[in-house]
């Protein structure tokens, strides 16, 4: 390896990779771009749908995508220009100062601590207990992510390996991955006290797939410890696995929690008052600026429709208006 490819190797985790291997990393992240951008554009269009009090679950959701969608064009960038062919094609070897992993550190910095925003939003939680969940579920996703960069950058070295650093650092990362684990798991006992239904099932299988995605990321932080710099095969599965957690934590948990604040939304609506018979429609004043769909049924509409629902429902089937 040239000496000047060390700091590359220590975050590319390889010196160089195989034409295949190289292509099949850049495939995962343009496809990663697309769904994530795709994702974000839903949360913005959709936000509408779900009360204010749910919103920013959205509005997080939508942050969460889009600031992912610009990480993972700076890493097409990197990726493209970073890298140059060698042996006739056959193999990419970075340039000097060419970082893949440590970018990927950045963009969790900001959007972890706002999937913690996405999660409590939606919990049954009353006002103060919200409060003191943020206010620990925030700091910890953050140094949880900052801790694990100091861990990569610290403690690995291209010539002699995994250092002490690495293991201080990963221990103190999974000190803060525990305290949200904690967090998520108050937040869903609250919140299982409160509802119930598909509401309560969409709210568990979001945290499941959470915390399952988390895992893959210490997973990958370990692989410098039996696969060394200079494996291309495990750099490839590493940078596969990070990209493939990305949509599912991000693009996946986001559409999980969308549904929830609609669901919640639709029954904040039918608790106000709901329209019996025929139509099944409620509103909830100044909170639900447009209709709920779920599954193909509608089942908020806005304020002023709602009105004309009830007329029409208390006039009779004779009088009311025709469709």
């Amino acid at each position: 390896m040239h000496p000047d490819a060390t700091l590359a190797a220590e975050f590319t985790a390889t010196s160089s990779y195989p034409h295949a291997q190289y292509l099949l990393v850049l495939y995962g992240f343009v496809v990663a771009a697309f769904a994530l951008f795709a994702a974000g554009v839903y949360g913005a269009k959709t936000s509408g749908e779900v009360s204010k009090a749910y919103r920013p679950a959205a509005i997080a959701s939508t942050l969460i995508c889009w600031v992912a969608t610009l990480a993972y064009i700076v890493l097409i960038l990197e990726w493209v220009l970073g890298f140059h062919a060698a042996d006739g094609g056959r193999t990419f070897t970075p340039a000097a100062g060419t970082v893949v992993t440590e970018l990927r550190y950045m963009d969790w910095s900001v959007t972890v601590p706002l999937l913690t925003v996405e999660l409590l939003a939606v919990a049954a939680l009353t006002r103060v207990l919200a409060f003191r969940l943020r206010l620990v579920a925030i700091p910890a996703a953050f140094l949880m992510i900052a801790t694990g960069y100091l861990g990569v950058v610290l403690g690995e070295d291209a010539q002699r390996g995994v250092t002490g650093a690495f293991w201080l650092w990963g221990l103190i990362s999974t000190a803060f991955f525990v305290v949200l684990y904690g967090v998520a798991l108050r937040a869903y006992r609250a919140t299982a006290q409160q509802l119930g239904g598909e509401a309560l099932i969409s709210y568990r299988n979001a945290l499941i797939l959470l915390f399952s995605v988390f895992g893959a990321y210490p997973l990958a932080y370990l692989v410098p410890l039996w696969a060394g710099a200079d494996n291309s095969g495990w750099a490839t599965a590493e940078q596969l696995t990070f990209t493939f957690a990305d949509i599912l934590a991000k693009a996946g948990f986001g559409i999980l929690i969308h549904k929830v604040a609609k669901l919640r939304t639709a029954a904040d609506a039918l608790a106000a008052g709901g329209v019996a018979g025929t139509v099944s429609a409620a509103s909830v004043p100044d909170t639900l600026p447009a209709e709920v769909w779920i599954s193909g049924e509608l089942v908020s509409v806005p304020p002023a429709r709602a009105t004309d629902a009830l007329a029409a429902a208390a006039a009779g089937p004779a009088q009311r208006p025709a469709r």
